[in-house]
């Protein structure tokens, strides 16, 4: 099956937010994913990602869409894009992509959550997810890292393989699709 279904329609058909397993997961395939597109042509590289443009596959295989234009990317989209300069970074792309990605997976962990509750994370979790979305692109970090620090806290947390997770979530939506469809005949 070559369906995929974005990381919006995953939250929407659940209802609450993703667990931190979950963020790890997805977090590891997506910037292993960044990191097969950045080598492949750098010039295919979306500077912005947001949940309505993160692909999941039921093959666990992530891809990306350009984001779409109904959809309010201001809150995804780093702050230099936003101040309409270009970055001075070595890779001012790889620096933007990682910010919307940093966002996008916070906004996935605090989806549907009383205002009042806060997101619980660990220090680690949390303090890779800020690192991404420092407002300086100069001290945010860098796909690489991210991809490292993810790797080591998968080993260590024996988390099963990623695209696993990827499949799993695809399932889950279509799952949920077919009994809200049943429900609905009735």
């Amino acid at each position: 099956m070559g369906t995929f279904v974005t990381l919006a329609e995953v939250l929407e058909a659940r209802g609450s937010p993703l667990d931190e397993d979950e963020v790890w997961c997805l977090l590891l395939a997506t910037t292993e994913a960044l990191l097969d597109i950045s080598n492949k042509s750098s010039s295919n590289m979306c500077s912005v990602l947001s949940p309505g443009s993160v692909l999941l596959s039921a093959t666990g295989r992530l891809a990306f869409k350009s984001c779409a234009r109904y959809e309010d990317i201001s809150s995804f989209t780093a702050p230099e894009v936003q101040q309409a300069y270009a970055a001075s970074t070595r890779n001012p792309a790889e620096k933007m992509v990682v910010y919307s990605l940093g966002m996008t997976l916070y906004w996935c962990v605090d989806y549907h959550l009383p205002h009042n509750q806060p997101v619980q994370l660990s220090a680690g979790l949390e303090g890779l997810l800020l690192s991404m979305c420092e407002e300086l692109v100069v001290r945010r970090t860098d796909l690489l890292t991210v991809l490292e620090t993810c790797e080591l806290h998968h080993k260590a947390a024996m988390l099963p393989p990623a695209e696993r997770l990827v499949r799993q979530l695809v399932e889950d939506v279509y799952r949920n699709s077919v009994s809200v469809k049943q429900v609905g005949r009735g």
